[in-house]
């Protein structure tokens, strides 16, 4: 860049004396290293000459906006009193999930929220925690992994060929599946993703664009898996025009990998030097939707859990080529996403942590554990829990828990009884670490209607 741009250089070119000499000093070290001082200084007088054409653009519309319409930073206080809410399940909920939703509930900016019955402390907003606000949204109330999926393909094969070809199977799954930090394909292949505008357009993102492209295709680490099963279909009237009756299934849960977790910690960073917060609540900062740095994050999101939706597309279509055959439906919905919907006739940004979107006749699917049935669903759309449902069982015990109550010997003796051949995994997602999926699914009948199930066969996890 030449001689390092200063602030006195921005006040010699007409820069008002506030907050926007800051904002353009950062950016420009960020993103325009490869420029001279000249040529920035040439870029700057031609914004702030004309600040409206540069709003919305990836570099320079935060600039823009500084000079039009500054972000204040103020001090935001809770609500005296809680938006109203529903929770289901209450008995089956920890007390710290319950208060952590109560904390978010104050947020001045918030308009009601819900709590599914497989709900549990989180960071922010607990897992399986669901907010509406008004104008804002919250990366963390969104989460990590955003657009964390779950996708299962049904093929036109019978069950019975789980035993019959688990070798076969066993080896696909192998061969086929990436999972972790270094998880990647050795042949990548192409998506439309990949040429989305956000990728150029938004600088942050930009330099997450390769990394994106080698992990396509691969599985986060957790209780992320890649599973074949048996998907028994039991409601003759099902979307799929399937006969009632049992199919092999396979089924994907996994997020936006590097992508999502990166845009997660950078747009939280943001959100809480904006919206400073009372120490009990700061993981629930928000960016307010009508800003640059909201709606930047709004596209990025989107972008995370289109990426997501990628991945899954990728694993499907690797495992269904090597199977020889092509699946007669599939269901898919995310989690950790945030949605613009209508909530008592008001648009509402309604972020799902952890928990299924289940509007009238909407699909999803919630599982159970590595050895428990999960199932596929129909949502009843209700208003009280916002157009939504539990995304799994939901822990019962924590990881480190896991390593201090269960061993190795007790889950390989459960996952026998089951019938159930693990690949990877540990005993940080033994399948005693989750709540009794029954239990779950009973507590939500008002949310939704059953319409199959799914039960694990061949798990694949990270080693």
């Amino acid at each position: 860049m030449g001689k390092k741009l200063s602030g006195k250089d921005l006040i010699k070119l007409g820069f008002p004396q506030n907050n926007s000499i800051n904002i353009t000093l950062g950016l420009m070290s960020r993103y325009a290293k490869k420029k001279s001082k000249q040529q920035i200084l040439n870029e700057a007088k031609k914004v702030l000459q004309s600040p409206k054409k540069y709003m919305g653009d990836g570099v320079w519309g935060k600039i823009a906006e500084s000079l039009i319409d500054p972000v204040e930073v103020t001090k935001q206080e809770l609500n005296p009193t809680r938006a109203p809410f529903t929770i289901f399940g209450e008995n089956e909920i920890e007390e710290a999930a319950k208060f952590q939703l109560y904390g978010a509930l104050k947020l001045p900016v918030s308009k009601a929220g819900a709590l599914m019955p497989d709900a549990h402390a989180g960071y922010g907003l607990p897992i399986g925690g669901v907010l509406a606000t008004k104008s804002a949204v919250i990366p963390y109330a969104v989460g990590v992994d955003i657009g964390c999926r779950m996708s299962l393909s049904i093929y036109p094969i019978k069950a019975s060929y789980l035993k019959g070809k688990k070798d076969q199977l066993v080896n696909i799954l192998n061969e086929n599946t990436k999972f972790g930090l270094q998880g990647a394909h050795k042949i990548k292949h192409d998506h439309e993703v990949f040429y989305r505008p956000e990728f150029d357009t938004i600088p942050f993102v930009k330099k997450l664009k390769d990394k994106a492209y080698k992990q396509l295709g691969s599985s986060g680490s957790g209780n992320h898996f890649v599973e074949f099963g048996e998907v028994e279909i039991t409601d003759p009237d099902n979307e799929f025009k399937l006969d009632t009756g049992t199919y092999i299934g396979l089924l994907s849960h996994s997020g936006s990998r590097g992508l999502g977790a990166n845009i997660a910690k950078h747009y939280s960073y943001l959100a809480t030097k904006q919206c400073p917060l009372p120490k009990q609540v700061q993981h629930l900062a928000w960016l307010d939707t009508n800003t640059h740095d909201g709606m930047e994050y709004w596209l990025a999101m989107n972008l995370a859990g289109d990426y997501a939706k990628a991945c899954h597309d990728d694993i499907h279509a690797r495992i269904t080529k090597k199977l020889g055959t092509r699946a007669v439906a599939t269901i898919e919905n995310h989690h950790n996403f945030a949605w613009k919907e209508k909530v008592n006739g008001e648009e509402c940004i309604v972020h799902r942590k952890g928990a299924t979107p289940a509007a009238k006749g909407e699909l999803g699917i919630i599982p159970g554990s590595m050895t428990a049935a999960g199932y596929i669903v129909r949502g009843k759309g209700n208003p009280y829990s916002l157009n939504s449902a539990s995304h799994g069982a939901g822990r019962l015990f924590s990881r480190s828990k896991c390593k201090q109550n269960f061993t190795q010997t007790e889950m390989n003796k459960l996952l026998k009884e089951k019938e159930v051949t693990l690949i990877g995994g540990s005993i940080d997602e033994a399948p005693m670490a989750y709540k009794d999926i029954e239990k779950v699914m009973g507590n939500q009948t008002e949310l939704v209607d059953i319409v199959g199930s799914f039960t694990p066969k061949i798990v694949r996890m990270d080693r």
